[in-house]
């Protein structure tokens, strides 16, 4: 929206250009506003501060090294981006991960899922006016990155999931204190309903702000909770399961209406769901190996320091990595995608033969449901903008790539 066109407005409406520093937009996200009194006539967002540069950079990586930059997309939800990651690489080698990381894999994913729900609450609810349940969701999610460093030793940025598995196992310890959260996490969720839940003013500033039919939502690509509390049933990891989705059982929650409502009532019943699939993946994991033996040749290899160091090991698999000459991936170009706790997380690789990507550009649940702003904010008022931005659940590290 240009001076001219600011210009242009008559008396009865005004221009407020909302960030991009506010802290209601999650990120570094710039929305020209325009209204008539408090009623919003049309919102233009503006993607393009951060300039990451996230896929080129993984084109100067090799496959490996290209994962750590997919912690960084949407950062709440790191193992789920490296668990994309890793398995469009499977998909295209052929590398079959072990049934013991598969059932890893899946844990730490709903773990990472019931996080990024916690902090969407969290940041949801303040944005509204909600205080208790911030400090409560928060006290949740320091857990479960507790169990992450009890894991792997990182919090945030983990690199924990590998190309045919995941980097260390699991000890028996932990999983049984994570078993014994997922009883406390259920009571915790019925905690936070019975705060938001049937509280007249939550139902005031959620119901009935943001409606989006189910044609809108798909017309627009949008995925995930978005998409789901529209009432459309779309969820990959019942559709083209993946890992241990296909071992475990869950229902995918669905709305009526298509309102702000529906959306947090669906997250709600999400996190449920990810506990059960949680209890379901320590009960059934098997023993075994944590990376596939096909791994290693494109990985860090298998045997200890001393052996890598005598035979020269790790230095060939640099070179024959980094030389562009070296055809040691099949050529061509494909798609994969993930459910990611914010919706459809998909690679776009093309591989002309070398240890790197050629080209990748990474599908982000975020920076779709950016465009859907307008669309939800049209006719509402100043104060639901700030809804309708939490209801979405954006991170603009993976939305500015």
């Amino acid at each position: 929206m240009g001076q001219l066109e600011i210009e242009k407005l008559n008396e009865t409406t005004f221009v407020l250009q909302m960030g991009p520093h506010h802290p209601a937009t999650h990120g570094v996200l710039k929305l020209y506003c325009e209204f008539e009194g408090e009623r919003v006539l049309r919102i233009i967002p503006d993607v393009g501060y951060l300039h990451r540069g996230v896929e080129k950079l993984a084109e100067s990586k090799t496959y490996p090294v290209a994962m750590t930059i997919t912690d960084r997309l949407d950062y709440i939800s790191s193992m789920t981006n490296n668990i994309g990651y890793c398995i469009a690489i499977e998909r295209l080698m052929g590398i079959e991960p072990t049934r013991r990381a598969k059932f890893i894999r899946t844990m730490v994913a709903e773990l990472t899922r019931l996080s990024s729900h916690l902090l969407w609450l969290a940041t949801h609810a303040l944005d509204i006016g909600a205080m208790t349940v911030f400090l409560y969701a928060f006290r949740e999610r320091e857990q479960i990155l507790t169990f992450f460093e009890k894991i792997c030793g990182a919090r945030l940025t983990v690199s924990y999931p590998r190309i045919g598995g995941v980097r260390v196992d699991v000890e028996q310890a932990v999983l049984d204190e994570i078993y014994g959260f997922t009883d406390t996490m259920l009571k915790k969720i019925d905690d936070y309903e019975e705060l938001l839940t049937e509280n007249r003013i939550w139902i005031a500033r959620t119901k009935g702000i943001g409606i989006i039919s189910a044609e809108e939502a798909l017309s627009l690509g949008l995925t995930g909770p978005v998409l789901r509390g529209s009432g459309v049933y779309y969820d990959i990891r019942k559709l083209e399961p993946y890992d241990a989705y296909g071992e475990v059982n869950f229902e995918v929650p669905l709305g009526e209406n298509g309102d702000t409502y529906d959306r947090y009532l669906c997250r709600i019943q999400e996190m449920r769901q990810s506990v059960f699939i949680i209890k379901q993946c320590i009960e059934k994991i098997p023993e075994g190996q944590v990376i596939s033996e096909q791994s290693p040749q494109i990985d860090m290899p298998f045997q200890g320091k001393r052996e890598i160091l005598a035979d020269g090991s790790l230095w060939n698999g640099f070179v024959s990595f980094t030389d562009k000459k070296n055809e040691i991936m099949p050529k061509g170009e494909f798609y994969s995608a993930i459910e990611a706790p914010k919706g459809e997380l998909g690679f776009y690789i093309v591989s002309d033969g070398s240890g790197r990507p050629y080209r990748m550009r990474v599908r982000a649940p975020s920076f779709i449901h950016i465009s859907a702003i307008p669309k939800l904010c049209q006719g509402h008022l100043l104060a639901d903008v700030i809804t309708i931005i939490g209801t979405l659940d954006i991170v603009m590290g993976e939305a500015d790539r």
